[in-house]
């Protein structure tokens, strides 16, 4: 570990330009002054911009301006089917705040364009990035501000959390699970929304400066150029899987009768645009499976099939579940869902002790070294690359051979580095 590292638990301070005076952070994140509440964007809130006009001059604007552009974007999480755009904001010096509506400007490609090879500053990217990337925006390169905040070691790396304990500034957080599909959208909210990349600029500068301090700033360089060269996420196989309370389900027909009633729920809500959860719930469709009801009367007796669900419904409820009940054994899902990989960590010692053995020491190490630098064992290293080596190690474990195993699960340079010897030592763990 280096001497910036050594100082990776010391007090952070305020660096903004234009913010609050440079006042000390606690080691906790806490401000050593009276956080300011930040009430109204600098220049006011401006017109959402929703036609071809409108855009046209927030691009030029934007190409125009200068130094890195903050990004962020509102869904309708638990709203609309999906996980679309409903409103994009940006900031840059020399262009001000702009309110995009994707609804009116369904394609942002120009802009996305206009803005090729600037650093984009967002906030938690992996949340917005597929949104913005179905409207034509996709940045080249990066400055995720809340991984910032998890390698520097802050406890909290909200939005909010992070303006106030950095920058000295409250930011209202009232209208984050409101419908952004609403329209017209109101005043409160879009202030809301140009407050949310009121101060990105600001709080990237201060915590590059941190990082830097600490000597992580390559090691953040190297996670934005991962997040930033990552392809789409594949689509989920089986998704009907993950619905809540899939636990209670043991047998093949009561999945079935998941897999059938999750299905006809989605095709509905995509049909409807609203979120799945307000066509049925998922505690609904496991009560449902687990009760394999034989007609609508019995299916209405269920929580969550009430009396106040019309009776088309309620047949067409019961219709999935009459599809269930119909499959032979053949057609029947299988308990568990086939994983590439090595199994669930506590059957290791039943399996394959020494690999148990192996990935308790490597665990105990990781640990150790995580708080050390001050960071999340999760950003040090993924536990599914630690249990993956260790279930599978090199047939010699030396630090070539794990450090080209560690690159081929996607490690970073910077996390090879420093895992590599604690990973060696955990795979020569004398065997039970």
């Amino acid at each position: 570990m280096t001497d910036a590292q050594d100082t990776a638990a010391e007090t952070p301070l305020r660096t903004t330009g234009d913010g609050p005076p440079d006042d000390g952070v606690a080691a906790d994140g806490a401000a050593t002054a009276e956080p300011i509440p930040l009430l109204e964007p600098r220049e006011g809130v401006p017109p959402v911009v929703a036609d071809a006009e409108a855009l046209a001059r927030v691009v030029e604007a934007f190409a125009a301006g200068t130094g890195p552009v903050a990004v962020d974007a509102e869904r309708a999480s638990g709203y609309r089917y999906g996980q679309r755009a409903y409103l994009v904001q940006l900031r840059r010096e020399g262009a001000g705040t702009a309110l995009i509506d994707p609804v009116g400007c369904p394609d942002l490609s120009a802009l996305g364009e206009a803005l090729d090879g600037t650093e984009w500053i967002l906030h938690a990217a992996t949340q917005d990035l597929p949104c913005l990337r179905e409207i034509g925006m996709l940045p080249s390169e990066l400055f995720d501000t809340e991984l910032a905040g998890r390698l520097a070691g802050f406890p909290r790396v909200g939005l909010g959390a992070m303006v106030e304990s950095v920058l000295g500034y409250v930011l209202e957080k009232g209208h984050s699970a409101v419908d952004w599909s609403t329209r017209p959208l109101p005043e409160p909210w879009l202030r809301y929304a140009a407050l949310d990349v009121e101060l990105l600029v600001d709080l990237r500068d201060a915590l590059e400066k941190e990082l830097d301090r600490q000597g992580k700033l390559e090691w953040a360089r190297q996670e934005f150029a991962a997040i930033a060269a990552a392809p789409p996420p594949p689509p989920r196989k089986d998704p009907w899987r993950r619905t809540s309370g899939m636990h209670k389900v043991r047998r093949r027909r009561q999945m079935a009768v998941v897999r059938e009633l999750w299905i006809a729920r989605d095709r509905i809500a995509q049909r409807r645009d609203v979120s799945p959860g307000k066509v049925l719930s998922d505690a609904a469709i496991v009560e449902a499976a687990l009760a394999l009801p034989a007609d609508v009367q019995a299916l209405t007796a269920l929580p969550g099939f009430g009396s106040r669900m019309g009776r088309r419904q309620l047949e067409q409820w019961q219709a999935a579940v009459d599809r269930a009940r119909a499959l032979p054994d053949t057609q029947l899902p299988q308990p568990g869902q086939s994983v590439a990989g090595p199994p669930p960590p506590r059957a290791w010692a039943d399996k394959d002790p020494a690999a148990a053995a192996r990935l308790s020491a490597a665990r105990t190490a990781i640990s150790a070294m995580a708080e050390s630098l001050n960071l999340p064992q999760e950003n040090l290293i993924t536990p599914d690359t630690v249990r993956r080596v260790c279930w599978e190690p090199p047939k010699d474990p030396t630090a070539e051979s794990v450090a080209e195993v560690l690159a081929g699960h996607g490690a970073r340079p910077w996390q090879i580095e420093q895992v590599t010897p604690a990973l060696v030592a955990a795979l020569r763990t004398p065997q039970p």
